[in-house]
């Protein structure tokens, strides 16, 4: 299956089911009591994390995902039966965004479950609105339509390290030496074109290892293979930069790749780092020797630099085992970080204003139109049948109750002017 991060899908959760106007109709039972059911709510489109899921091609496919509606209800009170959740797995590091670029979800841990479209709430019967003043209600709600939108979806990597580096600088060949990972290997640059994933043994411990496509001068700006896939490398604990010991300037090699990471939308040349001089088998002690005295001179002051060699093992032993005290320290740093914040948080006193004169807002459109906007009264209307008369009612009780009549009178409203709530519908005055 081919690697895809990044696509676009229509999410739909299911519609609430419409309730029921009914009356009690049994023999020797001379007018019988209201008994329609409520309809059952729509199902939600579930995302769950999954480490057995690497790319998001199955999307490619798959434009569309949609839960089941609810169902209306029936007689004698009957619940209508409630839509199945849609559960779509998707690879851990999965974030959801919406039309307005805004997260909706962010899956960092196996298992983890998100709701990324909610289900409608099913519409009450007319067995709800029975009382001491209505015996015989001719009312019943429809369904809340599910929530509905274009999400783009980002898969980003989390993995302990990221390899980043030149194109040709031995990263794949690592790789493949220190882990179970088998990337296409050659002599040329850009072999990787998609990144690789492999888990490195440590003395018994794990780690997860991310190799993206060769960094070029540019990345950052779009150029070559790299800026598309650094997004890869954001949430890593460490990042390992393999150094071809062949290269004429190896110190402006290594300032290349700095460059680029420091003008990503995120500065990554944060990020912890370890420098490691690759391909050194065939060179002698004294010039591996200069060549990380030239590294040291331009790596930050306690940076871990290594000389290895992939086809004889070479300081490798050495590489993985700093490599894993690195990636703990900083794991444990992370963690404690989030932690602190959270405490912060949780500390901060917080107000709430009383913002109840602020739910709705009405506007005079032409001269005989007036539209009714806010979410607690157009909640009410997606629920209302405009056709049922008793259903309007019900409304213009609501609206009379919220204010908001009040304020149409206040605005100049004559008799026969439209009042239209929201997208919902609309009814005379």
């Amino acid at each position: 299956m081919s690697f895809i991060d990044k696509a676009t899908v229509t999410v739909n959760a299911g519609d609430g089911g419409a309730g029921l106007v009914s009356f009690r109709h049994e023999k020797f039972i001379d007018r019988g009591g209201p008994d329609g059911g409520d309809g059952g709510n729509g199902g939600d489109v579930v995302f769950v994390a999954s480490r057995n899921q690497n790319t998001l091609a199955n999307f490619r496919y798959q434009r569309e995902l949609k839960a089941e509606p609810g169902q209306a209800g029936g007689k004698t009170r009957k619940h209508g039966r409630n839509g199945n959740d849609l559960e779509v797995p998707v690879p851990v590091g999965t974030i959801v965004l919406n039309e307005e670029g805004l997260v909706v979800a962010d899956l960092t841990g196996d298992g983890q479950r998100a709701v990324i479209a909610k289900g409608g709430q099913g519409g009450f019967g007319n067995a709800h609105f029975i009382s001491s003043v209505r015996q015989a209600p001719r009312i019943a709600e429809k369904g809340e339509d599910g929530e509905s939108y274009s999400a783009q979806l980002e898969l980003k990597m989390i993995a302990d390290v990221g390899l980043v580096g030149l194109p040709n600088a031995g990263k794949s060949t690592l790789l493949s030496v220190v882990s179970n990972a088998t990337p296409e290997i050659a002599n040329y640059p850009f072999t990787t074109l998609t990144p690789n994933l492999g888990v490195a043994d440590i003395d018994g411990t794990g780690l997860l290892f991310a190799d993206i496509p060769g960094l070029i001068e540019g990345a950052a700006e779009g150029k070559g293979l790299g800026d598309e896939f650094l997004r890869h490398v954001e949430r890593t604990a460490v990042l390992m930069h393999p150094i071809d010991a062949y290269q004429e300037n190896i110190a402006e090699t290594y300032q290349t790749i700095q460059n680029e990471l420091k003008a990503y939308k995120i500065d990554l040349s944060t990020k912890p780092q370890i420098v490691v001089l690759t391909k050194i088998e065939a060179l002698d002690d004294e010039i591996v020797q200069d060549q990380l005295k030239t590294l040291q001179g331009v790596v930050p002051k306690g940076t871990p630099l290594f000389a290895v060699s992939a086809q004889t093992h070479a300081g490798l032993t050495e590489l993985l085992r700093a490599t894993k005290k690195i990636v703990f320290s900083e794991r444990e740093r992370m963690a404690q970080a989030q932690q602190e914040n959270e405490t912060e948080t949780s500390g901060l006193p917080r107000l709430t204003l009383n913002n109840d004169h602020l739910a709705w807002n009405v506007q005079k459109v032409g001269e005989n139109r007036f539209v009714v906007t806010g979410h607690k009264i157009e909640k009410f209307a997606a629920r209302t049948d405009f056709a049922n008369e008793d259903g309007l009612q019900r409304l213009r009780d609501i609206m009379k109750k919220m204010g908001i009549m009040h304020a149409l009178v206040r605005q100049g409203i004559n008799a026969d002017d439209t009042v239209q709530i929201g997208r919902y519908g609309s009814f005379t005055y």
